[in-house]
């Protein structure tokens, strides 16, 4: 169990997290036919689509309603239903996410009320998802936009039903899975037959892939009519401890019963995955992913000798914290310095004497105290390892200064070897860098915490 610390400093040095407004509109990014928009000034949207677009290298559909001096203190109702009408018009879209920012939600705006008088006010709306969600930048972090976005839709979108489709389940997925991630997701689900309803499927929206026609909205991912028929599924599979909430929801609005997911990385925890899959679908695993798990249990055998006895210092989101920490410890390496964006339950299974919910320079402090060898956090972070002379290897979001992070692979067996390959070879890099005795490479196989454990097991 890691000790939970705060650090409350006056100010943050080199910022860790990302704001719960960035984090909402992500979320409506995973569904089709959508546009976010952003209920503040246009300076906090500018720099919002700023961090997506160089993460994701796309163009990103965002609005805002553009509040100035004048209408932060008579109120937004006219700007939001400005906007909701232009947005509608112009992009025929089928549902407009809106998410408050620290202007609206410090002047105190009743956007419930707002949006019933809209609705009133405006029957050309009447075909369109108007889904609110509160989510203040002065408060939590990306990770917790990102939940209450997905529970907003859950909530507000899914009807009940009294059928249910046998073979359809819902996967609720974290903030911190890539649309690499959710396609793995995806291709393991259907390999046992079920159809999946992924909510929110960025791997639909923003994987890459280059229209036929430009769109003006979201293009591709969960439709509204997918999220309208959550509630004939017979399960629900929720991945991160962010989408317990709107699991819950989900549960008490239409029945559907749900397991939470820590996390998918590592062998141990895609096992448990894959077993969770066979009991709903009655179905054997099939031989390719049988397969993909042998692979993996050779990759750990090669791979071990380098994360043996590694001191690796952390920074992400508490869910993408988890399962990154929890992969590295069962390869033998140790967590030195962990460093959390916001406080979350999921933080004391860290498997570390130590959690602190900071900003970077705590991770550089952490990480010059404790010893580490190895860097592992977002692009912001580079500067960290430029000054200490670190390996460094970039993962949540946003990742700007490399090719490929939408496409990046970290669940699953074939995601967890890729995750192995990627830091062993960072790792035999740097190797002549690493002190005398940071190495397990002349040692003796580690097994104690390490790979060897978990295959002993199967």
């Amino acid at each position: 169990m890691a000790t939970v610390v705060n650090a409350r400093k006056a100010l943050a040095i080199n910022p860790l997290k990302m704001s719960q407004p960035l984090g909402g509109a992500m979320a409506f990014m995973g569904v089709d036919r959508c546009m976010p928009l952003l209920h503040g000034s246009q300076g906090c949207t500018a720099f919002g689509m700023v961090l997506l677009v160089r993460h994701f290298r796309e163009a990103i559909p965002f609005q805002t309603t553009a509040m100035n001096e004048v209408t932060t203190i008579l109120g937004g109702l006219d700007n939001l239903e400005q906007a909701c009408l232009n947005i509608h018009k112009r992009t025929g879209c089928r549902i407009i996410g809106i998410c408050t920012t620290g202007l609206t939600e410090t002047r105190g705006e009743d956007l419930e009320g707002d949006l019933r008088l809209i609705r009133r006010r405006q029957p050309d709306l009447a075909e369109v998802e108007l889904v609110v969600v509160s989510t203040p930048d002065f408060a939590g972090a990306l990770e917790v936009g990102w939940s209450k976005a997905v529970a907003a839709m859950v909530g507000q979108i899914v009807r009940t039903t009294a059928l249910s489709r046998a073979q359809q389940i819902n996967i609720l997925a974290g903030s911190h899975l890539t649309p690499g991630d959710i396609e793995e997701i995806r291709g393991m689900v259907e390999a046992f037959g079920l159809e999946p309803i992924i909510l929110p499927d960025l791997a639909g929206s923003l994987d890459g892939h280059v229209p036929d026609h430009h769109i003006g909205t979201t293009y591709g991912g969960t439709t509204v009519e997918d999220i309208l028929a959550m509630g004939a599924s017979v399960h629900t599979i929720a991945i991160g401890a962010q989408m317990r909430t709107a699991a819950e929801i989900l549960e008490a609005k239409a029945g559907v019963p749900f397991t939470v997911l820590d996390r998918l990385t590592g062998l141990s925890a895609v096992d448990g995955f894959v077993r969770l899959l066979q009991d709903i679908s009655g179905r054997s695993a099939p031989p390719r992913l049988r397969r993909q798990r042998s692979q993996l249990e050779d990759a750990m055998l090669d791979g071990h000798f380098f994360f043996g006895k590694t001191k690796v210092a952390l920074a992400a989101e508490p869910d993408l914290l988890l399962a990154l920490s929890c992969f590295l410890t069962e390869l033998g390496a140790e967590v030195v310095a962990a460093v959390a964006s916001v406080e979350s339950p999921v933080l004391a299974k860290v498997p570390t004497d130590v959690v602190t919910i900071g900003d970077m320079d705590d991770f550089e402090q952490a990480a010059t105290a404790r010893g580490a060898a190895l860097l592992m956090t977002h692009s912001h972070g580079r500067m960290v390892a430029e000054r200490l002379g670190l390996p460094f290897f970039r993962v949540g979001f946003p990742v700007f200064d490399r090719l490929g992070a939408a496409h990046q692979r970290t669940v699953g067996y074939a995601g967890t070897r890729d995750l192995i390959f990627a830091l062993g070879n960072l790792l035999i890099e740097h190797a002549h860098e690493a002190e005398p005795g940071d190495w397990a490479l002349d040692d003796e196989p580690v097994t104690q915490g390490g790979c060897h454990a978990s295959v002993a097991a199967h």
